[in-house]
This record gives C-alpha cells, sequence and structure tokens, in this order.
C-alpha cells in the first residue's frame, strides 16, 4: 500500500487530551485559557504597537510583527479547541478538521522556523554592517525576505501533512495528544510509516538543521564583530539587541526538533504533549515578555500610545 492511495476508514479522531477527571479539566481550563488569554493579547499589543509608532518601522521590527502574528496564528490554531474538549463531553475531531488543523498549524511553525534565520540575519547585517544596514536591507528585500519565509512553511507543512494524512486509519482513533500533531496521529496508521518517517527527517533538516546551522553561523560572526568592539557600553548594547532573539530561537527550537527529529522507538505520548505545550503555548507567551522587557523602543512606543511618554 503507498501513501497515495487513501483507504481512510477512520472519518474522526477523539483527542484525548491531559486528562479524564473532570475536576482537573477545570482547573487546566483555567490555567490555559488564561496563558491563550495573555498570548493574544501580548502579541496584540506588540503588532499594534508596532504598527502605531513610526519610529518602529524598521526592519527589525518588522519580522519582529510578523513574528507575533505567527505566534498568535498557530496558538489559535490549536488552544481554543482544547478548551472546548476540556469541558465538554465529546472531544472528536472530523478527519478533514485534523488535516487542516495539522496544516495551519505546521505551516505557521514552519515558517517561524524561517523567519528566525531571517531575523538572524537582520542582526547580522545591523552590527556587522551598520553603516549600509538601510541599504542592504531595504524594504523590498525584507518583504521578500518575508514571503519567502512563508512560502517555504506553507510548502513543508503541506507534504508532512499530505503525507501522514494520506496513510490508512483504519483501526484506532484515539490521539493520546490535545491537537492533531503529525507524529502522534501517525502512530495509528494502518501499516509500516518508516518510508513516512524518513520523509519527515529530511523535511526536518531543511526547517530545523538547516535553519539553525545558519543562525548559529549568523551568531558566530555577530560575535566576532562585537569582541572587535572596544567600548565596553557599546559591546553590551550589541550583545542585548541578540539576546531576545537568542532566547526566543531556544525556547522554540529545542522542543521543537525533540519532537520532529527524535525516533519513533522513543515515542512517549505524555512526555510529547508536555514538550508540544511548551513550544506552542508557552513560547507564545513568552514571546512579548522577551522582546519587551530589555527593549526601550517598545516600552517608549507603549507609554507614548497610552499618553505617558513623549514626543
Amino acid at each position: 500500500m503507498i501513501p497515495g492511495q487513501n483507504q481512510s476508514w477512520v472519518s474522526e479522531f477523539i483527542l484525548l487530551g491531559f486528562s479524564s477527571d473532570p475536576t482537573t479539566n477545570s482547573i487546566l481550563f483555567i490555567v490555559f485559557l488564561l496563558i491563550y488569554l495573555c498570548s493574544v493579547l501580548g502579541n496584540g499589543l506588540i503588532i499594534m504597537l508596532i504598527c502605531l509608532d513610526t519610529q518602529l518601522h524598521t526592519p527589525m521590527y518588522f519580522f519582529l510583527c510578523i513574528l507575533a502574528m505567527l505566534d498568535m496564528g498557530y496558538v489559535t490554531t490549536t488552544m481554543p479547541q482544547m478548551l472546548v474538549h476540556l469541558l465538554a463531553h465529546s472531544q472528536t475531531i472530523s478527519f478533514a478538521g485534523c488535516w487542516m488543523q495539522m496544516y495551519v498549524f505546521g505551516s505557521l511553525a514552519t515558517t517561524e522556523c524561517t523567519l528566525f534565520v531571517v531575523m538572524a540575519y537582520d542582526r547580522y547585517v545591523a552590527i556587522c554592517y551598520p553603516l549600509h544596514y538601510t541599504v542592504i536591507l531595504n524594504w523590498g528585500l525584507c518583504i521578500r525576505l518575508a514571503a519567502g519565509s512563508c512560502v517555504c512553511g506553507f510548502l513543508s507543512a503541506l507534504l508532512h501533512t499530505f503525507f501522514t494524512m494520506s496513510l490508512p486509519y483504519c483501526g484506532p482513533n484515539k490521539v493520546n495528544h490535545y491537537f492533531c500533531e503529525g507524529p502522534s496521529v501517525r502512530s495509528l496508521a494502518c501499516m509500516d510509516t518508516h518510508i513516512i518517517e524518513m520523509v519527515d527527517l529530511v523535511l526536518s533538516v531543511f526547517v530545523v538543521v538547516i535553519p539553525i546551522s545558519l543562525i548559529v553561523t549568523s551568531y558566530i560572526h555577530i560575535a566576532k564583530a562585537i569582541l572587535k568592539i572596544k567600548s565596553t557600553q557599546s559591546r553590551c548594547k550589541a550583545f542585548s539587541t541578540c539576546a531576545s532573539h537568542l532566547t526566543v530561537v531556544t525556547l522554540f527550537y529545542g522542543p521543537a526538533s525533540y519532537i520532529y527529529m527524535r525516533p519513533n522507538s522513543s515515542y512517549s505520548p505524555e512526555r510529547d504533549k508536555q514538550i508540544s505545550l511548551f513550544y506552542n503555548a508557552f513560547t507564545a507567551l513568552l514571546n512579548p515578555v522577551v522582546y519587551s522587557l530589555r527593549n526601550k523602543d517598545i516600552k517608549r512606543a507603549f507609554l507614548k500610545v497610552t499618553g505617558h511618554g513623549w514626543e
């Protein structure tokens, strides 16, 4: 049987979530609702500030605005449904709904992987070629880089989703997860998934290994350039501008690399759910915090918009 033959007899999946205990689910509902609302509000605030403050209309904040939109998008793809399932008696999702959720989540998350490389390039140009920054990273190039990130993300996610959901699902339909994530759904297939896992591994190399390699290369050059700066204050300021990006990259790539690049033999549903929750929900929650706590421009824009700042 080949993946292209859609012999799927399962018409819906049951997402088991985190617990079957109503009391535990009620507590989790409150916790996750707060996380979701804070994520949406935090990222929404970042987008609003960047759009309203003309001083933030630079390549760095343009990419940060796109990152915030991606975070809002993929957390909204999974968490509202999880919140409904925590309170509802039925925890089902249709086959088509599962297909769509897997694709949209994968597209946004993979686009974010590529965008992190673009943001690292932005920091590389800003620190290594400060006098040519606006010439090199002109708006035309920024838009092309952003569009290219989206194309890479949506195409790679389409391949991943197509191969996963084209497998025959003829038996159990209980997914031990809180959303339709590829490895969890694939474990229910009625055939050997070794070839599909190899395809996923190749895709992971393109969306995880290569981006991480490019980011590391960028920061090696950045570190060399910073160490040549004689002023300690200027050196600390340069390091500070990169710290936020490095923190966010680590929070996102660490859990995502484990989920999609670990061998299938080490698959652990309970552990995978917790790790997925971290890079799905908590990174979207923490990104606005990381980018605003040490960012004077964001703080200034917030004070200006709320009427407590200066012109």
